[in-house]
């Protein structure tokens, strides 16, 4: 039984910046999740009015999804799933505090309500602890516009000895769409009509919108250069550091002087508003500023601002004191989700309340690994190496075995783990396996060989593709970078149709099965190293034999497994192989793995 205590019912699954889900890696979260039984990805696809691909000149695995969605109906479809929920309760209130016995959650202290006893709580406070607006010079007390902060509760959290210290994010102004010139500005042409976050081929309810692009430009950057000392964030008066991936148009003019234009975005937030949002226009200066600088932008002379942008600052707790089940390891019983623990964005937060509510449930922390999923590298990152001092945002490039994480093998590598768990469903399951089993068809086709005859290389020739010169299997035709499975299919009509994405899937696992295997074979050494254990509470200063950065690096982080402190900053692979041995003879286990911290 759970109780999901919240300032404002209504406000549930509310997209406090843009209105979109996914994007580079965001977007392999958001399927992971589908995969192992989450929402997020039925109500994006439910509310999507458009949808993209993003890093479509790479190779699949650095692809990523990106879902327009319309600002009113996410959160609408989203509350309506949950009422479905015998087991909820959904109460509008706010938690002043926490109660511990004997230093243990025993529950929390609502401000109306008064005690509610709980076993396991877990918080997520979103930019709502201790949050502070500003926009120029002025400050307000919010964690979004026209919503209050949780300002007890972030008293009540350094109290019970929680590491606490601010960080910031901004959001951008949003504009009246009669006032915009869209024959002016660019309509972004890379829509994908039929793309899907979910496996459960949920339908779309809303027709699509176009969203068009415009850019800076050197007048914009003037009134900005001119006007820094009036931002709230350039200025000093904000104490909290941004996120460096997604900055302010300040930043971005400081950073990148030489640029005399940057990227924005205009994206309508849904069918019954008119408001449009500005993305790539983040910012704290005041709202006179803001009139300029977006009358200064072609095709926005005559905009109308509808709500400014601002800042937001709010108290984060180091991610450093949690377990891989995101519980604290000072408070038994207490998790911690979402920007609380120093992250940006709705699909970083979505997964760790994912594996944070697993873990509760459980009772035992729920771990993927780095090689098992996204979100597995994510939790990993927070819990042994935090934030560091700035909002995290997880990218392509933190995950070592992104290889093998492609968005696309996100069911096969996470639905039996969400079937286990009792959160897939048998329609969504039954699919699952009727993919694989045609899946499987196909393999077994692609092994049969055929011989180079005049009448197989006519037929080669015709389609476009080169002719046999000697006996090959179907799998070693499909290799070829000009064959995809419909040209196969014209040379051998016997092969099975395949549904698009499954075929995608599946030719590029041929194509690139070497480079699978050798991503395969890491990740097994990954396994491996996980299984070797380190015993807790070393004192590795009593280590001589290690240098003293490495003494000090595992004196504060205390790594569980040979897997935890390949990955820690500063370590060499040569310390993990010292440490391997170390470890070997101090069990008298010749099975620890050495040798294994080789990246390559």
């Amino acid at each position: 039984r759970v109780v999901l205590v919240t300032l404002r019912a209504d406000a549930i699954g509310r997209l406090s910046c843009n209105p979109a889900v996914g994007g580079l890696a965001k977007g392999h979260l958001v399927r992971e999740l589908d995969a192992l039984g989450g929402l997020m990805g039925r109500v994006t696809d439910a509310a999507c009015v458009q949808f993209r691909h993003l890093n479509t000149r790479k190779g699949l695995a650095v692809r990523s999804s990106r879902a327009q969605v319309d600002i009113h109906a996410y959160p609408e479809i989203l509350q309506r799933h949950l009422a479905t929920l015998p087991t909820l309760t959904i109460l509008e209130d706010e938690v002043v505090g926490l109660q511990l016995t004997a230093g243990r959650v025993a529950g929390v202290t609502l401000a109306r309500h008064g005690p509610l006893a709980s076993p396991r709580v877990i918080l997520t406070t979103g930019t709502f602890l201790g949050g502070l607006m500003h926009a120029g010079e002025a400050t307000s007390v919010g964690g979004r516009v026209g919503e209050q902060a949780a300002a007890a509760l972030s008293d009540d959290l350094r109290g019970a000895g929680l590491r606490v210290f601010r960080l910031k994010t901004g959001t951008v102004p949003r504009l009246a769409h009669d006032s915009i010139d869209w024959d002016r500005l660019e309509a972004q042409e890379d829509v994908v009509e039929d793309g899907r976050m979910s496996w459960a081929q949920i339908p779309r309810q809303l027709p699509p919108l176009t969203c068009h692009l415009a850019w800076t430009n050197p007048t914009v950057h003037a009134l900005i250069q001119a006007n820094l000392h009036r931002s709230a964030m350039m200025s000093g008066q904000i104490e909290g550091v941004g996120p460096r991936y997604c900055p302010s148009v300040e930043d971005k003019i400081v950073r990148f002087r030489d640029r005399d234009r940057h990227l924005l975005f205009l994206e309508p937030e849904g069918h019954r508003t008119d408001r449009v949002y500005l993305a790539g226009l983040s910012t704290s200066l005041p709202a006179d500023v803001q009139d300029a600088i977006v009358h200064a932008i072609e095709g926005l002379e005559h905009a109308r601002i509808l709500q400014h942008g601002y800042a937001v600052e709010y108290d984060v707790s180091d991610p450093r004191d949690l377990d891989h089940g995101l519980q604290h390891r000072s408070i038994p019983g207490l998790y911690l989700a979402g920007q609380v623990n120093g992250t940006s964005g709705y699909e970083e937060a979505a997964v760790q309340g994912f594996v944070a509510g697993v873990s509760a449930a459980r009772g035992e922390p729920f771990r993927l690994g780095r090689e098992e999923a996204y979100l597995g590298v994510l939790i990993d990152d927070l819990v042994t190496r935090g934030v560091g001092g700035e909002p995290y945002r997880m990218f392509p490039s933190r995950a070592e075995h992104r290889l093998r994480l492609r968005e696309d093998t996100a069911d096969r590598r996470l639905m039996p783990t969400g079937r286990a768990l009792g959160l897939i469903d048998d329609p969504t399951w039954q699919a699952f396996e009727a993919r694989q089993a045609t899946r499987a068809v196909a393999e077994r086709a692609l092994d049969e060989t055929v011989a180079p005859r005049p009448e197989t290389n006519t037929r080669f020739e015709a389609v476009g593709t080169s002719a046999l010169r000697r006996p090959s299997t179907w799998r070693e035709i499909l290799a070829r970078p000009e064959v995809d499975w419909s040209m196969l299919r014209q040379l051998h009509p016997g092969l099975p149709a395949l549904p698009a994405d499954v075929a995608e899937t599946l030719t590029h696992d041929v194509r690139y099965a070497g480079y699978i295997a050798r991503a395969e074979r890491r990740a097994a050494t990954t396994q491996r190293m996980r299984r070797a254990t380190i015993p807790h509470g070393i004192d590795w200063d009593d280590h001589p034999w290690l240098s003293a950065e490495t003494r000090e690096r595992l004196q504060a982080v205390q790594p569980q497994t040979l897997a935890d402190l390949a990955i820690l900053p500063g370590i060499t692979p040569a310390a993990v192989d010292a440490i391997a041995t170390w470890l070997a003879k101090r069990s008298g286990n010749s099975n620890v793995p050495r040798g294994t911290s080789d990246p390559s």
